[in-house]
């Protein structure tokens, strides 16, 4: 790893599944942390954002918060389907 590092607190059980998964892949903990972050500072992602942000101010529908809450409920069950198919 380059550059400067920081230390970010997680539970136990959490550091335990970050270190496993690492040492499965015979990477580091920072390189699976890493993975689970999307790169959103290059221009086309910026953009992108803008876009969505300026078609939410302009009126176009958006999703209703319940909609989204019974959805994100199915996560780790049986019921969960893609977004899509919901």
């Amino acid at each position: 790893m380059t550059g400067r590092t920081e230390t970010i607190e997680v539970d136990a059980e959490t550091a335990a599944v970050l270190k496993a998964r690492a040492e499965e892949r015979g990477v580091s903990v920072a390189a699976v942390v890493a993975e689970l972050v999307p790169p959103m500072d290059d221009e086309e992602s910026i953009a992108e954002l803008d876009r969505r942000w300026a078609a939410v101010e302009a009126g176009e529908p958006t999703v209703p918060h319940e909609e989204v809450r019974a959805w994100l409920q199915t996560w780790g069950t049986p019921e969960l389907r893609p977004w899509s198919k919901r």
